[in-house]
């Protein structure tokens, strides 16, 4: 089963996701979308698989740099579009396992899903 891990390098969600990966021997590749981007139909395959409201992420820096107007105006196009061009607003990790989707990182959900090999 391949795992690729999507995400930016210098997160801390994603540092501790790496770090529980490795402790626990799971092989991955890791995507980092500000060096390599992200293509619209992954980025639709995940919403399709978890919801576009799942997958961005209002705290971060990015999405509250916003304008209220944005903010307020946010439908799945709108969205999507914003996650495309501004992936730092994708809730992190995005962890593709087959052809399951993980969203964020939380051990026990890590242990259920992938397990220590």
């Amino acid at each position: 089963m391949t795992i690729t891990m999507y995400g930016i390098t210098n997160c801390d969600t994603i540092k501790k996701a790496r770090v529980w990966l490795e402790g626990n021997d799971v092989a991955y590749r890791f995507h980092d979308y500000r060096a390599e981007g992200l293509d619209a139909d992954r980025l639709n395959d995940w919403a399709g698989k978890v919801g576009w409201e799942v997958l961005l992420n209002k705290a971060s820096t990015t999405f509250r740099e916003l304008s209220d107007k944005e903010k307020g105006s946010l439908d799945e196009k709108k969205a999507k579009a914003l996650m495309l061009a501004k992936p730092t607003m994708i809730k992190r990790p995005v962890l593709e396992v087959g052809d399951r989707i993980l969203v964020g990182f939380k051990p026990d959900v890590y242990q259920a899903t992938v397990g220590a090999r």
